[in-house]
């Protein structure tokens, strides 16, 4: 009898092909999305050639690999390959056996028409269950990370909806050779080519480098600004760089990523990163070059002029990506003060998303940063802009983002005259704009912080913001931030009172020292197309002595083309 059963198990294996495709289908149980994949395994004796079927068409964004994941039983040997556009290939290799997930055996089961063992496991709190049928008589697997069950996997659950299933299983004559290449291309670790693979498909364009923003004496700049060189303007509290941005598919998500360490100067400052749009005769980049006297200014009911700050016929204020605040000498002034249990940081870091702003970030563009301070060593900064997708679609013609700058009272130039934004004490803020034919789902995204450093001043002291559009008071909003003191490591040398509160712990009109501001966003849809007025009211609190309260805001309309 056991002969008989060993020559039915010899003529068993001889007649299994060698040359099998078989393909599964992922899907969500009880989802209409249509969140359906497909993935393709081919078998050659020994070797398994793993890859996800592509049905992508048209062009594809930069940076896509094409992914292939080798399986040798006889060596008990995976290999994940990753091939990109640029002809680089990279690979790396583990043990199909020896990974650590220790599957529990609960039985048989019938699936699909193939008599099958099931297993479990729970891996990061997620519950694995698998079914392999061993009467193929040959080893197969959509799945490597999962470890070595014996057959060929019929389904796998993960918490019991994410299902993934054999399909299809057809003989292949096409595969009469080794699956596994014999050049997989360069090796490296999984953690390594993880992140190569994260930073092929992330574009990212360096703007400033380490670059200092101080108080200095600067050669004024005449003539044309050039591509890809930082400059320096108003007496060294402004670097510029004029920049080619690549024109992106609408599905990419667009952040600002900066870094700042002190260099000299122990306080905390107003920062701003921000864009000069050049849709109009005359920008900033004009007083940047020529005097803060050529471009348009409006006047409060004393007399005071504050330049550049709103849209006019022939002027463009500067689009602001991200408003920070340096912390108390990060980094500089690390080895001045100890305080038990606080290890200081090295450098601050801001990462804000705008990609509400990509219409600006293409093409040719011209970026700015601003630090207000007078020291002379003064400031680092560097500056990334960092482009994650989506999709897989390269294609660029869809892109709909439309936006028009319409205040901004931050006074990059101070250094060069441009006023703090005091006119809210006398005088609200009136902006006229029109809305084109076409645009559709507009918002205002709006920055707003109060400043004037002392008990009465409006640092310390909430003050709501009113938005009137069409002389309809349509929004209110009162900025504060209580949290400050959670970035007590980021400032060495603030002061500290007596009762222990530090002055970097304390609570601002929408800001801390060594954060990021983030916008808000009030929603606009209601605007037809043509002519209307906004008007930002604050009830900014009088003077005391020498000391005086202004208010940064900056607004840009926002919008989609249909």
């Amino acid at each position: 009898m056991k002969r008989v059963l060993l020559l039915v198990a010899l003529f068993a294996s001889l007649t299994v092909s060698a040359q099998q495709r078989l393909v599964y289908q992922s899907y969500m149980l009880g989802s209409d999305s249509g969140d359906t994949t497909f993935r393709e395994v081919l078998r050659y004796k020994n070797q398994l050639k793993i890859s996800d079927i592509q049905e992508f068409t048209g062009e594809l964004i930069a940076g896509l690999s094409t992914d292939c994941t080798f399986v040798d039983y006889e060596t008990d040997s995976v290999f994940v390959q990753m091939n990109y556009q640029d002809g680089e290939s990279y690979f790396c290799s583990y043990s199909l056996k020896n990974n650590g997930v220790e599957f529990e055996e609960k039985g048989e089961e019938d699936v699909n028409g193939y008599h099958c063992k099931k297993y479990k496991t729970s891996i990061n709190s997620n519950t694995i269950e698998v079914w392999m049928t061993e009467s193929l008589g040959y080893q197969a697997t959509p799945v490597t990370s999962r470890g070595y069950l014996k057959g060929v996997m019929v389904r796998q659950s993960i918490n019991g909806n994410r299902i993934l299933e054999l399909k299809s299983i057809k003989k292949d004559k096409k595969l009469k050779k080794a699956l596994i290449p014999e050049n997989l291309g360069i090796r490296k670790t999984y953690k390594e080519l993880n992140n190569i693979n994260k930073e092929k498909l992330i574009i990212r364009t360096k703007i400033f480098e380490d670059d200092q923003i101080h108080f200095a004496n600067i050669d004024k700049f005449q003539g044309e600004i050039p591509f890809d060189t930082v400059l320096s303007f108003s007496w060294g509290t402004v670097i510029l760089k004029r920049v080619n941005l690549p024109v992106l598919p609408e599905h990419y998500q667009l952040f600002a990523e900066l870094r700042q360490r002190s260099n000299g100067d122990a306080y905390d400052r107003t920062g701003s990163v921000f864009v000069i749009p050049m849709d109009r005769k005359l920008s900033l980049s004009n007083a940047l070059i020529d005097s803060i006297e050529v471009i348009p200014y409006q006047c409060d009911k004393n007399g005071k002029k504050y330049q550049g700050i709103r849209l006019e016929d022939d002027y463009m204020p500067v689009v602001e990506l991200v408003r920070f605040f340096t912390p108390f000498g990060v980094n500089h002034f690390n080895d001045r003060v100890k305080i038990d249990g606080l290890e200081w940081e090295d450098e601050a870091y801001y990462k804000m998303e705008v990609t509400e702003l990509s219409d600006r970030l293409s093409g040719d563009v011209l970026i700015g940063a601003f630090i207000g301070n007078y020291d002379g060593g003064g400031h680092k900064v560097s500056l990334d802009l960092v482009a994650y997708p989506n999709d897989y679609s390269g294609d660029v013609s869809g892109n709909s983002r439309w936006s028009l700058p319409l205040f901004n009272t931050c006074n990059v130039m101070e250094m060069s005259g441009q006023n703090y934004g005091r006119l809210f004490y006398t005088d609200s803020l009136t902006v006229e704009f029109d809305v084109p034919e076409g645009i559709e789902n507009l918002q205002l995204r709006y920055i707003t912080t109060g400043h004037g450093g002392w008990d009465g001043g409006d640092e310390f002291n909430p003050k709501e913001n009113t938005i009137i559009v069409d002389g309809e008071k349509v929004f209110k909003y009162t900025p504060w931030r209580c949290d400050c003191a959670t970035y007590r490591e980021f400032n060495p040398v603030s002061g500290n009172f007596w009762n222990g509160v530090s002055s970097s712990d304390l609570s601002r009109s929408g800001w801390c020292p060594g954060t990021a501001t983030n916008p808000v966003y009030f929603d606009l849809n209601d605007l037809k197309p043509g002519h209307h007025v906004i008007t930002v009211a604050i009830p900014q609190g009088a003077d005391e002595g020498s000391s005086f309260s202004h208010w940064m805001v900056s607004g840009v309309l926002l919008g989609n083309k249909k």
